[in-house]
């Protein structure tokens, strides 16, 4: 029984080692990541995606 227990608590040991690494490299990546913007603002559309377009180029 005593063995299980020791078992049991090696596990949880690095399992919140593990837990630790995942939230400190998380944090990290979190903070290396730069807002640009708001993408609404920052679209363009493409005119000639549209169904409508007519070229105004003549051929």
């Amino acid at each position: 029984m005593k063995k299980a227990l020791q078992v049991i608590g090696i596990l949880v040991a690095v399992a919140g080692a593990a837990f630790a690494a995942y939230v400190l490299v998380k944090k990290y990546v979190d903070s290396k990541k730069v807002v640009i913007g708001n993408d609404a603002e920052n679209y363009v559309s493409c005119s000639c995606c549209d169904d409508t377009f007519v070229s105004e180029t003549v051929a």
